[in-house]
């Protein structure tokens, strides 16, 4: 069979990195095998395994930055909770762009939101020894789950797919009712699958998160990213919807990485409902020396972990969101190249007999952005990963995001420029040839 990359190295570098179902081999596992298959080959893979920016940082915040840098910031340690311009700006942004309301003080600068969702996740574990179990929303950011056996900590998750709407009331209700859920955990936009929660939705989440008194843990690392609606207008909806309209219980993890291209300088802002950043919560006490959610946040877990983040970072930070803040800098329109991107691709995939896994919101189809998802017939999800390596195709299985649809992959199109995608389109030509 005629492909693009020699099968017999695919299949050797497989048997050598000892991934016995690449079905549940990790992104980073991927990675690392691409990349030794692509130095053997001499074949420059389409890769779309990992969801790194593929657009340039703005200006607005490396100039900051470096302004930052030659104002002398290197020699100074941050204050933990975060230097004042980026918290104000920070709280501006949110009631710019989300018509919420949250004070300065609870707008914390974190080491990209892998930081943050850590630090998080390792307080709500604390926060009552009866509720000592997380509950994702999957498919999810399969690296969460990871921070969760690192800690030690329990979860549960359960796949939305088939429990959107209404549906999905019974079947939060379903885990909360135990009493053991300390917290909720989805990604708006989703990551993997792009659905994107409906206020309906978020409105159900909201009034269990009160009714069990759980935290909502928001990931909105897409933020503003759902293009079928114009998002950017600062100060006037539409707005990014949010469960924070519906539950003071709630935590914002807005991250610098792909709505603002700044993912190599690892910021982000958790913003924490000033109800629950002032809460005590007697039980933290005796593992921390503290019962006050911000306070433990900021000077326990987020000082222990990294004593605040990057220094010149959060002043890049705090430049792009006054500019988006002032009207000076639309950012969607920005990143609406990742909608672009994932139209074309999603066409070259079905065409070539693929399917979309996850392709509707409710009764509306579901948006591009920055991921969609594919499936081939009668192939599985670890099937599918290797039989695209032979077409240098890098992609990972939903079945480590939690997907119970395990035929499908993510595919990522933040690494296919223009200029690559007549060659992938050449490949999945050829793809679609030899399974005929």
């Amino acid at each position: 069979m005629n492909t693009p990359v020699n099968i017999n190295i695919v299949n050797e570098e497989i048997a050598k990195s000892g991934l016995k179902d690449l079905g549940k081999a990790t992104i980073r596992e991927i990675v690392g095998l691409v990349n030794k298959i692509q130095n053997i080959s001499g074949v420059k893979y389409m890769r779309m395994e990992m969801g790194v920016p593929g657009l340039k940082p703005p200006k607005i915040g490396i100039e900051a930055e470096i302004e930052a840098l030659e104002s002398g910031v290197a020699s100074d340690y941050p204050m933990v909770d975060g230097v004042k311009v980026l918290k104000d700006e920070a709280s501006k942004f949110v009631k710019n762009f989300m018509g919420i309301d949250i004070s300065p003080d609870s707008c914390i600068p974190t080491v990209g939101s892998m930081q943050g969702s850590y630090a998080i996740f390792l307080l709500c574990a604390n926060l009552n020894p009866q509720k000592d179990t997380a509950l994702f929303i999957d498919p999810g950011f399969p690296v969460q789950k990871q921070q969760f056996r690192v800690m030690g900590h329990k979860f549960e998750s359960f796949d939305v797919y088939n429990y959107r709407g209404e549906a999905l009331r019974e079947k939060l209700e379903s885990f909360l009712s135990k009493g053991n859920i300390n917290s909720i955990i989805y990604s708006n936009p989703n990551n993997p699958s792009w659905i994107c929660f409906t206020d309906d939705e978020l409105k159900i989440i909201g009034e269990l998160a009160n009714k069990y008194d759980v935290i909502v843990i928001e990931d909105l690392a897409y933020f503003g990213m759902d293009f079928r609606k114009d998002l950017y207008h600062p100060g006037k909806p539409p707005y990014q919807v949010s469960v924070a309209n519906y539950t003071d219980n709630y935590v914002l993890l807005i991250s610098g990485s792909k709505a603002f291209s700044y993912a190599g300088q690892r910021i982000a802002v958790a913003a924490i409902s000033d109800k629950i950043f002032n809460r005590e919560y007697p039980y933290l006490t005796d593992r921390f020396g503290c019962d006050k959610f911000g306070y433990t946040f900021v000077l326990r877990i987020i000082y222990s972990l990294s004593s605040g983040a990057s220094h010149s970072a959060q002043y890049a930070l705090a430049a792009m969101m006054k500019a988006a803040n002032s009207g000076e800098f639309n950012f969607i329109e920005e990143v609406k190249e990742y909608g672009n991107r994932a139209h074309i691709m999603k066409k070259m995939f079905t065409d070539a007999g693929f399917q979309i896994v996850y392709d509707k919101d409710l009764d509306e189809d579901i948006a591009d952005g920055f991921y969609f998802t594919i499936s081939y017939p009668g192939l599985s999800g670890g099937e599918l990963v290797k039989e695209l390596l032979y077409y240098g195709i890098s992609a990972i299985s939903l079945g480590t995001s939690g997907s119970l649809r395990t035929e499908g992959l993510r595919a990522c199109v933040s690494q296919i420029t223009s200029d690559k995608m007549p060659v992938l389109d050449e490949r999945l030509k050829m793809f679609k040839l030899n399974h005929n």
